[in-house]
């Protein structure tokens, strides 16, 4: 398990005055509905934790910690992967994004034009200067938590960034930078639900959504607390319309995600004291497409290090506001 000093920003309810609060509680609703890019349908034991209450003694990793998870060394060559983006004829990066995720990509319905905006989307133009030398030379793709994998197996993207957290069932399909951004799972639920206090059995005979191929999903499927999961749902903004309609108790998401949704709408917030994984988002690209791999870790070794107008900037912008002060980027692992 990794952990660095810090990442208490991520934890709790405390820190989420300022994204938004009474004047975006129709947002999920809104954003919900928004229209996501047509993919095929293609498919895709925790410790003990005590009892309703009871503090969870350490995060374990959703992510890689069984498996290689170390990326690639970066590089700035062109190879054939980067080649083939460049030489078609539409001369831009196309990236699989989310357009429902508030702070991460999404379209505030307030600004004129609905322009995708986020931490996300920041990281998907640094990347496209980075290829294209313009930031504007990229076509995003909304696609669904579930199609994720299928939309850059199938070439229909080169890459997603759409906090997509690294672990070694998906290494067997996609390829994956270095960590961006670290987070874990939490409870969503409404407040004045008291009695249920986090990941643990108070979920126990309760109705809980996760959305399908989420690393939520996973968890729960190790470790439900005796609660019905059958509820799934392609994108996880949907899970907090399902808890809105009171068509489930909680949500098991990502905290930095769950977050958002707590500022979207304030009946709900996070339960337990902190996140009960660790893991760490990455930009994922098709298997075998080392070049494009190296490129993308080059563009976030020269992020993690620009204090002017790399990964701190754009955390400031879009997520202090929720999270508090910025723990930092986590350091990149490269293979030997």
């Amino acid at each position: 398990m990794r952990t660095r000093p810090g990442t208490a920003g991520l934890r709790g309810t405390a820190r989420l005055r300022g994204w938004g609060g009474v004047g975006a509680m129709g947002l999920a609703c809104t954003l919900a509905g928004s229209l996501v890019l047509a993919l095929p349908d293609r498919g895709d034991s925790s410790a003990d934790r005590g009892g309703p209450g009871a503090t969870v003694a350490a995060p374990v990793r959703a992510d890689a910690d069984d498996c290689n998870d170390r990326s690639l060394r970066p590089e700035s060559a062109d190879g054939p992967t980067i080649e083939a983006i460049k030489n078609r004829k539409v001369k831009k990066l196309i990236v699989g994004v989310d357009q429902n995720s508030y702070r991460w990509g999404y379209r505030d319905p307030n600004k004129a034009g609905g322009k995708l905006e986020g931490f996300d989307i920041d990281l998907a133009r640094e990347i496209a200067e980075e290829i294209f030398g313009d930031r504007d030379a990229i076509v995003f793709r909304a696609i669904p938590t579930n199609q994720r994998i299928p939309a850059i197996q199938s070439g229909q993207v080169d890459m997603v960034v759409r906090t997509m957290t690294i672990n070694c069932d998906r290494l067997k399909d996609v390829d994956f930078s270095t960590g961006y951004f670290e987070t874990g799972q939490q409870v969503l639920a409404p407040r004045k639900a008291e009695d249920i206090t986090g990941y643990d059995e108070s979920l126990k005979g309760k109705k809980i959504c996760s959305a399908a191929g989420s690393i939520a999903e996973e968890e729960l499927k190790k470790e439900s607390f005796g609660a019905d999961i059958s509820t799934t749902v392609p994108n996880q903004l949907d899970c907090l319309v399902r808890l809105q309609l009171g068509e489930v108790d909680a949500v098991v998401t990502d905290s930095a995600l769950a977050a958002g949704q707590a500022a979207q709408d304030p009946t709900v917030e996070l339960k337990g004291e902190e996140p009960f994984t660790t893991e760490h988002y990455g930009v994922a690209m098709k298997k075998g497409s080392d070049d494009l791999v190296r490129r993308v870790n080059k563009v976030l070794d020269d992020y993690r290090k620009d204090k002017d107008h790399g990964w701190e900037k754009s955390y400031d912008k879009w997520l202090k506001g929720g999270l508090g002060k910025s723990p930092g980027p986590p350091a990149p692992e490269y293979r030997d």
